[in-house]
């Protein structure tokens, strides 16, 4: 005779599955899958209630066919997320950094663990030993592991995420930026080799990224039109090159150049000795290769230090120019666009901007450079 709630570890058949009463006095549940093989909670359950209640969750999910079976002993986080990361199309240099992520910040304390051991508490104690002093990476970590999470509850090998620290996907700048004034951008480009002047310019006005910059060709040039359509950028990963479309769809953008930066830019064309349309602008020394980081900032770092800079970052240039955008009276849409900035909220914005407000703002940066030289 069966006892209900007593000690008994005789299991009670059920219309599906059935319940056991451990000698701990919780509850386990099993039932007989689609595959022919018996799976067990993944869990035990204070009330023999909640297991009914669980194995009646498995029978809606079989007769609605969304039944996945849970995951093993042996289904380990690091495990998962090989096959995560196999899974995805990503750009080279996301999935170089995701795998850093994953073999120095996520494998080695949490990669053994199997998913259903992943308690919040588990990950706040992971996220509290990678400690303050790279906030960023520190982040990017815990968005990535939420993410793979994520798709583990998709996958439904977890009922819920437990990644669940508020605001830990989100870090604090450790310095604020402080932009350069109109003064000291035309002091650093002094400051730099002829041929590297336009970058400096481009960077601060046109608000271009490095791998943008090192992309552009003959062809990206509308001096008629004064426009720079950036279409490519170039990465590096692993030492290699990898030249590729813009990570957004918004990065594909034509940038307005400020009217006073023109005879420069024609200048600059004039200067290079490739005259086919696909010649790079900034090469390499050999003239045909992309110029890596480390040959700017060789000469870039002596530049901003005689220019009373040397606080300032080669990507500051790209935030100097947002800055100066929004001081000519850019709007939101106007600063995503220019920039190739996007977010759900922004690329809505960002369809409804004026086509030709681009080249007002452009008109307006140079007035404040012609009006402070009519000044001085």
């Amino acid at each position: 005779m069966s006892q209900r709630g007593g000690g008994n570890n005789k299991g009670r058949k059920d219309s599906f599955g059935s319940i056991r009463r451990l000698p701990s006095k919780r509850y386990q549940a099993r039932y007989t899958g689609p595959d022919g093989r018996t799976h067990t909670a993944p869990t035990t359950f204070d009330t023999r209630g909640d297991a009914q209640t669980w194995l009646s969750m498995q029978r809606a999910d079989i007769a609605r066919r969304r039944w996945r079976p849970a995951p093993s002993d042996e289904t380990r986080l690091g495990e998962y997320a090989e096959r995560w990361l196999a899974g995805r199309e990503l750009k080279p240099t996301t999935r170089s950094h995701y795998r850093q992520l994953l073999d120095r910040m996520i494998a080695p304390t949490l990669g053994a663990l199997s998913l259903t051991d992943l308690s919040p508490d588990v990950i706040r104690r992971w996220h509290a030993d990678l400690g303050t002093d790279r906030p960023t990476l520190r982040a990017h970590a815990y968005g990535l592991l939420r993410t793979i999470l994520g798709t583990a509850v998709d996958d439904r090998l977890l009922d819920s995420n437990p990644a669940v620290i508020r605001g830990a996907g989100n870090a604090k700048r450790v310095k604020k930026v402080r932009p350069a004034s109109v003064d000291e951008i035309e002091a650093i480009a002094a400051h730099m080799p002829q041929r590297y002047r336009p970058m400096v310019l481009l960077a601060a006005w046109c608000a271009l990224r490095f791998g943008e910059l090192v992309e552009l060709r003959r062809a990206d040039v509308d001096l008629r039109h004064g426009v720079i359509r950036v279409r490519r950028g170039v990465t590096r990963s692993g030492g290699e090159v990898i030249v590729g479309t813009p990570k957004t769809d918004a990065g594909v953008r034509d940038v307005a150049v400020p009217p006073h930066l023109l005879p420069m830019i024609e200048d600059h064309l004039a200067g290079l000795g490739d005259r086919s349309p696909a010649a790079l602008l900034f090469p390499a020394r050999d003239g045909q290769s992309h110029m890596a980081p480390s040959t700017l900032y060789k000469v870039f770092y002596p530049a901003r230090e005689a220019a009373g800079r040397p606080d300032l970052r080669w990507h500051d240039l790209r935030h100097t120019g947002a800055v100066l955008a929004a001081q000519s009276g850019a709007t939101l849409a106007d600063l995503m666009s220019r920039l190739g900035h996007t977010t759900p909220q922004a690329a809505l914005i960002y369809q409804h901007s004026a086509a030709g407000r681009d080249a007002q703002i452009a008109a307006a940066m140079s007035r404040q450079v012609q009006d402070q030289r009519s000044g001085a």
